[in-house]
This record gives C-alpha cells, structure tokens and sequence, in this order.
C-alpha cells in the first residue's frame, strides 16, 4: 500500500500519518498549510514527520487539480485517506466561500483523481454535524441526515453524496467516516480544550454557550485513529440491491461504507470543562452565553457497525485523554516562549 494522507500537517493528519508509518506503510502527505489557524502549529507537526524515510511531502491544494493528478501518477498512490478540509462550524457562518472551494471543489478533484488512477480504497472524513437537529439518540448511520444547520455540515453530507455516485457509477471503493468531537495533543487550536486551557492558564474568562448543557461525544484522537487505521484495510464490496427504505439509508448496492466514530459516552460541556479544572488544578471564570447559531444540542454516536466492521470501539475515558492532552500542551507551549 502506497497511501495518500491529505490534511497530513493536520491535527488527525498529523496522528494518522504517524500511524501508518510505524505500522510499515509508504506515506505521501498533502496539505496547502493554509492560515486557518496558526501556521507553526502545522510546521510544527510536519517537521516530526519529515525525518522518516517513508514519507513524502507534496504542498499543494487540492483545488489545483491538475498537479494532484500528477502526484497520484508520481508516487504511484494505491489508498487515499482524504481529511483535507476547511474545518470549523462557527468560521462557515462567516468565510462560506472557502467551504465551497475546499470542501466541494477540492473533493470532487480527490475523486476524480481516485477514479482515473484505479485507487483501491479512499476513506474520507465526514462528520457528526450531518447529523443536525436530529432528536434520536445515539446517531445511527441509518438515521435520514436530511435538515443540516451549517454549511460545513452541509459540505460533508455532500462529501457523502458525491463519493456515493462514484462508487456506483466507477465502482470505486469509498468509505466516510463521521468523527464525532476529536480532541488531543496537537490538537486545532479553535477547539474547546485549547481555548479553555489557554484561557484558564492565563486566567481570562471562557465563553460558554448554551450555558453549557450542550452535550459532546468527546473521542480521543488516539481511538480514531485505530478506527481509521481499521476501516482503511476493509473496503467495502458492492451488497445487494436496496430497496432505499429510510432503514437502509447507509447501505448500498454499489462499493460504499458510512460509519460513525464516536467515544458513545457524550458529556455536558460543564462537565468537560470540571474535568478540565480539576487536571488543571484551577478553576474556569465561566461567562455564560445562550447556543450559537449552526450548533446542536447534543452528539452521540451509535458504534455498532463500526465495532461489526473491526471488532474495535473508542474507549478513552474523557479524563484519561484530557490528561493527555495537558501533558503535551505544557510541554509543547513551554518550548514556545
């Protein structure tokens, strides 16, 4: 396997190409290193991977889709795991252009580059804000995601769309994957661990929305790589013909997998944020704020295709990952001053 990681100076990027290299896999990572958030976070990441003698860098954005034809033909790529995307829910009520370009335009390139160059599995990521203001818990794959609240959330049930057709249409083999709340070290710093830890060191206020009673399916970054990992050595075959009942909304005919990834144990923001207080040994000055637009209540992920597939499910518990997570913040911020 010679596998494209786009997103590679990213935050699961980052983890997931790491992975791959300790388990003997030839690596490739893209990434326009593009100013969303700060650029030496992603240098940073970046330098720890270059050194290995299995992988390849390629700064290049993939809406230049001519020079990533070129890449797939040059490294002789066999497997894409696309994580390459415009994050963040609250900057597309703000920046929607660059949704557009990144998340639609750049996709349709990764596809059509999977297309003509044979690839053998591409997983990609998609998230638990398809999921919008669906009331049934947990989150089933099966669930219609039909009334998204953002437009990110909107751009990846495209992702899902799209990468459906080509698997019907070119029997490419596809698999999304809808993380749920990813959280730990290296992580972006517009998340709520980074931000509240920020903030609570230097003892600013934190804003807190929904008064905190939103809930979250915090997952440990370290569980969704094995998930990625797992599910990128199973492509999934055609199935049977459907019959497109609501029931069967995940399932298809044509080579092509939806599955949560989620820790199946959502926390309330307020309790996120005791955890967090108590590792710190320093308490949050909270200011209270009512639910931003483009946010939901609560996320929650049903894992049980995931576990069917793989025989794995994330486990961590949230205070065992925040543990984690401040253990490499002191260190990696300490050697920034």
């Amino acid at each position: 396997m010679r596998i494209l990681v786009t997103g590679a100076a990213g935050f699961i990027g980052f983890h997931l190409s790491k992975a791959l290299l300790a388990a003997g896999y030839a690596v490739a990572g893209l990434d326009n290193i593009n100013p969303y958030y700060d650029v030496r976070l992603k240098r940073d990441r970046l330098a720890r991977l270059l050194p290995e003698k299995n992988f390849s860098f390629y700064e290049l954005d993939l809406t230049d889709g001519q020079n990533l034809h070129r890449l797939f033909a040059e490294y002789g790529v066999t497997h894409v795991v696309n994580l390459a995307a415009q994050a963040g829910v609250r900057y597309s009520l703000t920046n929607p252009e660059a949704y557009i370009q990144s998340n639609l335009v750049g996709f349709g390139h990764v596809l059509e580059a999977c297309r003509r160059h044979t690839i053998a599995h591409l997983v990609f990521a998609s998230s638990s804000s398809v999921y919008g203001m669906n009331a049934k818990l947990p989150f089933s794959e099966t669930d219609p995601v039909d009334h998204p609240v953002s437009l990110y959330a909107a751009t990846k049930k495209s992702n899902e769309l799209m990468a459906h057709v080509y698997s019907h249409l070119y029997n490419l083999p596809t698999t999304g994957l809808r993380f749920f709340t990813v959280y730990g070290p290296w992580g972006r710093p517009d998340m709520a661990p980074m931000l509240f830890t920020k903030a609570i060191l230097e003892g600013r206020p934190i804003d807190v929305f929904n008064e905190g009673r939103m809930q979250r399916d915090f997952t440990y970054i370290d569980d969704i790589i094995q998930g990625v990992v797992r599910v990128l050595e199973c492509p999934p075959s055609p199935g049977p013909a459907q019959d497109w009942e609501p029931s069967v909304r995940a399932a298809s005919s044509a080579p092509y997998a939806l599955y949560n990834i989620g820790n199946n144990r959502p926390v309330s923001l307020n309790e996120f944020i005791e955890t967090l207080e108590h590792a710190l040994g320093l308490k949050a000055r909270r200011t209270l704020l009512p639910m931003q637009p483009g946010d939901v209540p609560v996320t929650c992920a049903d894992i049980e295709a995931l576990r069917a597939l793989t025989g794995f499910a994330p486990a961590t518990p949230l205070g065992v990952g925040i543990a984690k997570f401040l253990e490499w913040y002191r260190a990696y911020y300490a050697n920034q001053c």
